[in-house]
């Protein structure tokens, strides 16, 4: 039986990791070595990074919807749990978007969080 060497399948995964180093600082982008160990490396950051997201994102809608809340004589608990007794069944992103954008319309729902408690 012939011998397979494998210099082919080599290149294609060392150009892989180093097409995907690319634009790292330093050697991270021209050695193999460097650059598989920044790229495992890079890719927890990335994953970490979409569960991070997500958080960052709702801290920032509470934080926008108690604001506005706040203005309209209500704190952030309350108002929610109006809003749940009244059966408005808004998200957190579409909340903190009136609260910013329409403030005639959150202040609405403000009342009608009121009148449910």
């Amino acid at each position: 039986m012939a011998r397979i060497k494998g210099a082919m399948m080599t290149r294609k995964r060392r150009n892989k990791v180093l097409k995907a180093a690319k634009g790292y600082w330093g050697a991270k982008s021209k050695h193999f070595k460097m650059a598989k160990q920044a790229v495992l490396k890079s890719g927890n950051y990335a994953f970490a990074g979409r569960k991070m997201k997500k958080r960052d994102f709702r801290r920032l809608w509470i934080a926008r919807i108690s604001a506005q809340a706040k203005v309209n004589g209500m704190n952030y608990s309350t108002f929610m749990h109006g809003l749940k007794m009244a059966g408005i069944d808004l998200n957190r992103k579409m909340l903190a978007e009136l609260a910013v954008s329409d403030k005639e319309a959150f202040a609405a729902l403000v009342e009608k969080s009121k009148a449910a408690l």
